[in-house]
């Protein structure tokens, strides 16, 4: 593992006087998927808002560092052409703005530039994964999407981008069983083509059912209270999180 991918050491955060991270540790190594649990409230949105660098999430302590360099220094747009990607639990419309537009828009941004036939093969090619059909390309972003749609939408975005490190913040919210499952072999796809870190922020764990997790981390109040690997998402479907509110 690169422990020099992404660090996180004793991070404090506020929305305005409301201390929502209280001294949060945590590490990621390049390749790595790692899963935020914690019950509603714990800081698990923040934390993928603080990387994002949102300007209403203050840091008032603590350091970030991805692969090497003060992530706390960086714009958002900065953060971005690094290689950083965050997906939404509830995908925000663009009216006036096509799907193909917005994202190869994105691509360029983050140094992907493509032709348009190039842009448009591969992007065929990635909706194949979510079972998406190629027309959406030409609609509205999110315009009268469905919830399942808009994060196939994002989902598609995260396969045409190619980050060094996803944040999935609550991706499977509000979701069918089918619509989990093929947004579950998006990210699955992520994980094969582009040997990307993830982290995934969830309450469910619907979607982990098919992915490979290395690390899951149960944030209460603020702070990483508990580590395990993957059987620790059975314990808490089977017990919860009362024991470590408890704790």
């Amino acid at each position: 593992m690169s422990q020099e991918f992404l660090n996180i050491k004793d991070l404090k955060v506020s929305i305005g006087e409301k201390e929502i991270l209280k001294g949060l540790n945590l590490s990621i190594g390049e390749g790595e998927t790692h899963v935020i649990m914690g019950p509603n409230g714990a800081g698990k949105s923040t934390l993928g808002n603080t990387l994002m660098g949102k300007e209403e999430y203050e840091v008032t302590s603590g350091e970030i560092t991805f692969m090497g360099e003060d992530l706390l220094e960086m714009s958002t747009d900065e953060r971005a052409k690094k290689g950083l990607f965050m997906t939404f639990q509830n995908p925000i419309e663009v009216p006036g703005v096509r799907l193909s537009e917005f994202t190869r828009s994105a691509c360029e941004a983050v140094g992907n530039r493509m032709s348009l036939w190039n842009f448009k093969k591969a992007a065929q090619e990635q909706m194949k994964v979510l079972s998406m059909d190629p027309s959406y390309l030409d609609r509205e972003l999110n315009l009268g999407f469905s919830g399942g749609e808009k994060k196939k939408a994002e989902i598609f975005q995260l396969l045409m981008l190619k980050p060094k490190l996803a944040i999935l913040d609550e991706t499977d919210s509000g979701l069918d069983v089918d619509a989990v499952r093929i947004v579950s072999e998006g990210v699955k796809a992520y994980q094969e083509q582009t040997k990307g870190s993830l982290l995934i922020i969830t309450h469910s764990t619907k979607i982990l059912d098919s992915l490979k997790v290395d690390k899951v981390h149960v944030v209460v109040d603020g702070k990483v209270v508990a580590e395990g690997d993957a059987s620790l998402i059975s314990e808490i479907n089977d017990n919860g999180f009362e024991k470590y509110m408890k704790a």
